[in-house]
């Protein structure tokens, strides 16, 4: 805890040239742009980073093929553009992969006229991934088994991109580059009040953790609360040309659904004429999502919302056993804030079906604030840097932007890494034939933060220990977790920093001997604390949460 103190103690009374609110994926670009050109910069978030939209997407890094049917073709360019950027600049955590589309009775397309989208994609995109290719019936069949084709007609494959850990960890990173390059950030500090005095506002935040409030100021602010900017703005009175609009969206995690060679993303139609995905994620698939539209951005997965997903998932895949509840081992659920203008009444005169993933930001400059609506991950960089004009344009001088706000560090540097874990032999400590190499692992989580984990690993061997034995996250990661990733509650690490809960089964972790260690790496002498608001208070704490045995 000693990180979030520290930037506690730099928000408590400072003086910022931006403070942002809102520590999901744009608030995290909008710091990482900003502080890497110059800015004093504030970051706050009333829960952990990335806790609430920005940690239920598909992890899919995307040019948005699907709005080709509504003849979205700049926006498709432009996210294109904006993909193959991101994979370029971070080619160790995005990876690209192959869409696999088959196209049954439910499909709104035939195969030829959905191949001539492929290649459109494609051309759009600059030949920025794989050619497309056009599937028959017998090709899936050979292909990918696991695919029910008694109906199918047959398909496409196209290319995009993949998150290869979570996305709540791909917003961290930005979070921690903008730390790096000088920001103050802090997770659960809650917005109190946010008033104008003179040309500055001056914020009381409140520590949620410790119930402690404090004052602090900025000449401009950032609204980059996602599905909450509307209250937000309309608290300060500011007047904006867009609002917010809700749509929910579920993913289901489930044990692997394809075979272990076809390491693709499956694309069906489901009745409704809308793609869902069956996306690869380790030893693991996702199977999703839905699209319905809510007045609230405070959702979970209903009993319909699964068994719907269950069904259409059995109708198009011939498994040896239909998938049924018990075999959910994490639910992802929520709300995709979606931009329509704001001269609408109320969410029913929008077609919020046709919506897509846009993002727009506008500027108050009487207020000298700046507003994100919406957006998307893959559209990150471009919110960055819009973001950082606004900022100049309320009179904020920057620095001249060298891009190098985002993106893994120099190939001379991930080769030195390379040698180094060579030199040790330090894939020979996994266990485990179907994990990747820890070398891989590690320098995609930490980049430069991996060497001294190499250190640490050479003068004990146990810090290359796999803790929580299926969890695949090393006791080193523990320690590194404690002191650089500001882990303030049992979950920001298994649900955020990490991706345990999404693929180890809540009773499997709960049951796990090494939890107790975990928390105590992380926590310290708070690890009791931490381990009952896990549970749900003290009461709850089960019986293996023992220190666990030393190697």
């Amino acid at each position: 805890m000693t990180l979030r103190n520290t930037h506690i103690d730099r928000l408590r009374d400072g003086s910022f040239d931006t403070l942002i609110i809102g520590g999901g994926i744009n608030g995290a670009v909008a710091a990482a742009s900003l502080a890497g050109r110059g800015a004093t910069v504030a970051l706050v978030d009333r829960g952990d980073f990335a806790n609430f939209t920005s940690q239920a997407s598909s992890n899919l890094v995307w040019g948005g093929f699907k709005y080709l049917e509504n003849y979205e073709l700049q926006l498709v360019w432009k996210l294109c553009r904006s993909r193959n950027r991101l994979m370029r600049a971070y080619p160790d955590n995005i990876k690209p992969i192959g869409f696999y589309a088959a196209l049954d009775r439910s499909s709104p397309f035939p195969p030829w006229f959905a191949g001539l989208g492929a290649l459109a994609y494609w051309i759009i995109g600059q030949f920025g991934t794989a050619a497309p290719r056009l599937l028959s019936r017998r090709k899936i069949a050979r292909e990918e088994p696991a695919i029910d084709t008694s109906t199918v007609r047959g398909g496409i494959e196209y290319g995009d991109g993949i998150l290869i850990d979570n996305d709540a960890r791909f917003v961290f990173s930005f979070i921690r580059q903008a730390i790096d390059a000088g920001a103050a950030a802090a997770n659960y500090i809650e917005l109190v009040e946010a008033e104008r005095r003179g040309d500055r506002w001056v914020v009381t935040l409140r520590d949620v953790d410790r119930d402690d409030t404090f004052t602090t100021s900025a000449a401009t602010i950032v609204n980059a609360a996602g599905p909450f900017v509307d209250g937000l703005n309309t608290n300060w009175g500011v007047r904006t040309d867009h609002r917010i609009v809700y749509s929910k969206g579920i993913h289901l995690v489930v044990p692997r659904l394809t075979t272990r060679h076809h390491d693709k993303v499956l694309a069906f139609f489901d009745d409704t004429q809308r793609l869902f995905y069956v996306i690869p994620m380790g030893r693991r698939s996702v199977i999703g999502t839905t699209d319905t539209r809510v007045d609230t951005p405070f959702t979970e997965a209903d009993d319909d919302d699964i068994e719907f997903l269950l069904g259409q998932i059995n109708a198009r895949m011939d498994l040896r056993q239909p998938l049924t509840r018990a075999d959910v081992i994490a639910e992802r659920c929520g709300v995709r804030p979606l931009v329509v203008a704001a001269g609408g009444s109320d969410q029913t005169d929008v077609d919020w079906t046709k919506l897509s993933r846009k993002h727009a930001i506008e500027t108050d400059h009487r207020e000298r604030t700046v507003t994100i609506f919406g957006g998307k991950l893959t559209d990150c960089l471009n919110v960055g840097e819009e973001v950082a004009d606004a900022i100049e344009e309320l009179g904020i001088p920057l620095e001249r932007d060298l891009h190098n706000w985002y993106g893994e560090p120099s190939k001379q540097t991930r080769a030195e890494f390379y040698r180094q874990a060579k030199a040790m032999d330090l894939d020979s400590y996994r266990t485990k034939k179907d994990v990747e190499p820890l070398t891989d692992r590690l320098w995609r989580r930490y980049g430069r933060r991996a060497f001294p984990m190499l250190d640490a690993i050479r003068a004990d061997s146990a810090m290359a220990e796999d803790i929580m034995g299926s969890a695949d996250y090393i006791r080193i990661e523990l320690h590194t977790a404690a002191e650089s990733e500001m882990v303030t509650k049992l979950d920001d690490f298994l649900r955020r920093r990490s991706k345990i809960d999404l693929v180890v089964p809540r009773a499997d972790i709960d049951a796990s001997p090494g939890l107790r260690e975990v928390a105590e790496i992380l926590f310290g002498g708070d690890a009791d604390r931490r381990l009952a608001e896990y549970f749900g208070g003290a009461d709850a704490v089960p019986v293996p949460l023992r220190p666990a045995a030393t190697a």
